[in-house]
């Protein structure tokens, strides 16, 4: 920034932080001086202040009971750096801080120091913001909320609280920031005396009225009037609750009709991208299909499934395929009073189904009231290729590629190639192909040298042809993170998966997993729940949100969330051996060693065989600890090793030497879904402070890669 000169000043748009002391002045200058030391290192050290510094992009005023931070070019920097501010805090509950936040016009200047400095209506406007605020109130004015909003990341912890007048008579429509775990959710003190201000003001108004009796019958109708008002008002806020909630929706499997079984594939991927072109609209709460596919027969109870989904509305269809003829039958079906809000039949040739597609998802936005941007319009709108042969073979993949088994992903494959081969530059098809190779690196022993580089590949081209392909960034986004530890990328990818389909619920659940290795718990958490609320039966996501909870050490949070996961499906082994991680760091190591001994398929007998290991020797039976050691170097012999396994139950016999040697294995061969944990993982906890495991820590994981 430059200076204002004789030419005036240079307006710009800057993103401000402000934030002070609460009762400041009451404390003794001693006090005083100490507290803003402390609160200046705490400001000083966050990721957030420290990448703005380094890119010349932030401006720090001292105001004497705080400070103000103007950010320049990214108007998310504000609230990430409040968010880590407020998390710092919590080792210093002495600093009663509260913070505001506003974007606007701010200018440059020269202080009384002769040093470049900003001002401006912004500062000013972050000033009346955070002066409304009390001890732990993080508040947003509405501009900011307002940009805010349309990202699942923050939607859900902004919190209206209407408008106020502020110094001058200004008014300003104040929004309260508050998570699970900071921010204060009691409303400002301001803002109810405000509220029983006005209260008391149309109580004294009422007694004028009342003392006069030539005015009674305007009282009458004055009072009246509100009272109407108030009705209305309060009915309007109702309606707008329950629009808002009504806007979800789960599209049940739809019924294959055609006389051929191999037409099933036809009938599911007609429902999965109806189902996908909803997702894409921000303003609808859309159920993923892995949790609507519980209910492939015919359903009876749809209130019933609808609570289970969490969902107002529910979707149901037919399809019969043809020759090239095919018929589509939808009724939309409000749950929670049975009643049939739209119905329609679609006969069409096979070239037309993506404008049946189409169709179909813009009627059900409109009936939903839900709002779509251009954008979406456009999104929903697609026709991805012109090749019905291609669409035919990809639906096939699709199919195929559900069953999540190695064999499947394979043919799955094969299909997308074939499709591939028709129609060159079919987008979704390569998308479709880079995700069966991350499925078969997760899901199977296949050889990550021989599947990220295709997964790359396909991805890439994927978003060559069409950058809006959420499926092909998240994708591009599990390869980064797996292939070579790009956190800061592979978050990125996601993050943009998830601007393009807000609905996507493996991408709510991949970012949170890429944000737990640096320790944003807070996000990282927000994001797992968001994933469990759009697909609220998988046990993946289930397990992915209760494994947070331990990383962050909330085991409480951690064990429920983990029992109510094994009651999804109790023969499912992950969900037992991650509750048995959550029981043994909270001290309960009889129940941990249990669930560890539950039956588990063999590919999951190393995790077993590691986790018993560990749990034995903190027990104190070292001799059956080393027994499972020696187990775990049977399985190596016989190609089942997990060398991040090794480092775990070395550090449980109290090893750390080998310990340490086995999590540089670890990272030298790449098994970065495990390595990355190194920061967070409390089961290391007993190697932190060796200057050789803080050395690898730094190298996997660096310290500003936020």
């Amino acid at each position: 920034m430059t200076p204002e000169g004789e030419s005036g000043p240079k307006l710009e748009i800057g993103h401000v932080l402000t934030m002070d002391v609460v009762e400041y002045s009451a404390l003794l200058i001693t006090e005083q001086t100490r507290l803003i030391g402390e609160l200046t290192g705490v400001v000083k050290n966050t990721e957030r202040f420290r990448r703005a510094e380094a890119e010349g992009k932030l401006v720090r005023i001292p105001t004497g009971d705080g400070m103000a931070l103007v950010f320049f070019d990214d108007p998310k920097a504000p609230i990430e750096c409040a968010m880590e501010i407020a998390a710092a805090l919590k080792s210093h509950p002495e600093i009663r801080l509260r913070m505001g936040i506003h974007s606007g016009p701010v200018n440059a200047v020269v202080d009384v120091s002769d040093r470049a400095n900003v001002a401006g209506a912004g500062v000013d406007m972050a000033q009346r913001v955070m002066d409304c605020g009390d001890a732990g109130h993080i508040l947003l004015s509405k501009r900011v909320a307002d940009d805010l909003a349309p990202f699942p990341r923050w939607n859900p912890h902004l919190h209206d609280l209407g408008e106020y007048e502020v110094k001058h008579g200004r008014r300003i429509s104040l929004v309260n920031f508050y998570t699970d775990t900071i921010g204060n959710p009691v409303a400002p003190t301001k803002c109810t005396v405000a509220q029983k201000k006005t209260l008391r003001s149309a109580t004294a108004l009422g007694e004028v009225f009342a003392r006069n009796r030539a005015l009674i019958a305007t009282a009458i109708v004055l009072i009246g009037a509100l009272i109407i008002g108030a009705i209305v008002f309060s009915r309007h806020i109702t309606t707008t609750k329950i629009s808002t909630n009504a806007k979800s929706i789960a599209v049940l499997p739809f019924e294959n009709l055609s006389h051929d079984p191999d037409n099933a594939y036809f009938a599911d991927g007609i429902q999965e991208e109806i189902l996908t072109r909803l997702s894409k609209i921000a303003d609808l709460k859309v159920i993923s299909r892995t949790s609507t596919q519980r209910y492939k027969s015919k359903p009876d109870n749809l209130l019933e499934i609808a609570k289970n989904l969490g969902v107002a509305n529910i979707l149901e269809g037919t399809v019969q395929k043809i020759a090239d003829q095919v018929r589509v039958n939808v009724q939309l079906i409000n749950a929670q009073n049975d009643s049939h809000l739209w119905a329609d039949k679609f006969d069409r040739k096979l070239t037309d189904i993506f404008a049946v597609e189409s169709e179909i998802a813009t009627k059900i936005a409109e009936t939903l009231q839900a709002k779509l941007t251009g954008a979406e319009q456009q999104l929903i709108s697609s026709r991805p290729t012109e090749s019905t042969d291609a669409h035919q073979l990809y639906l096939r993949g699709r199919y195929f590629a559900e069953k999540r088994t190695g064999a499947d992903l394979n043919k799955a494959i094969e299909y997308f190639n074939q499709a591939i081969g028709k129609d060159p530059n079919y987008a979704p098809a390569y998308a479709g192909l880079a995700d069966c190779y991350v499925l078969l690196l997760l899901w199977t022993r296949a050889d990550p040298a021989e599947c990220l580089p295709k997964a790359k590949a396909a991805a890439s081209k994927a978003l060559e042809i069409d950058d809006r392909l959420a499926e092909a960034h998240a994708s591009l986004g599990l390869v980064l993170f797996h292939s070579d530890l790009n956190l800061r990328e592979s978050k990125r990818e996601f993050e943009r998966a998830i601007e393009l389909n807000p609905n996507y619920a493996a991408a709510h659940h991949w970012l949170g997993k890429a944000v737990w290795v640096t320790g944003e718990f807070d996000y990282a958490i927000a994001e797992l729940k968001r994933a469990v609320e759009l697909d609220p039966f998988s046990l993946v996501i289930n397990t992915g949100l209760g494994y947070t909870y331990t990383l962050a050490r909330r085991y409480p949070e951690a064990i429920s969330q983990l029992r109510k996961t094994i009651e999804l499906d109790p023969g499912v082994y992950s969900p037992h051996e991650a509750l048995g991680v959550a029981l043994e760091l909270s001290g309960q190591i009889e129940g941990a060693i249990a669930e560890y001994e539950k039956p588990h398929p063999p590919d999951e007998e190393v995790g077993a065989v590691a986790y018993l290991g560990h749990a034995y020797a903190l027990k104190g039976e070292r001799e059956k600890a080393l027994w499972q050691l020696n187990q775990m170097k049977e399985l190596e012999q016989h190609g089942a090793t997990w060398t991040y396994g090794f480092a775990l139950l070395y550090v449980g016999l109290g090893n750390k030497d080998e310990a340490l040697k086995w999590l540089e294995r670890s990272y030298q061969a790449k098994d970065y879904l495990s390595i990355s944990l190194i920061r967070v993982d409390p089961m290391l906890d007993p190697l932190r402070g060796d200057p050789r495991f803080e050395t690898l820590a730094n190298q996997i994981v660096p310290p500003d890669v936020r």
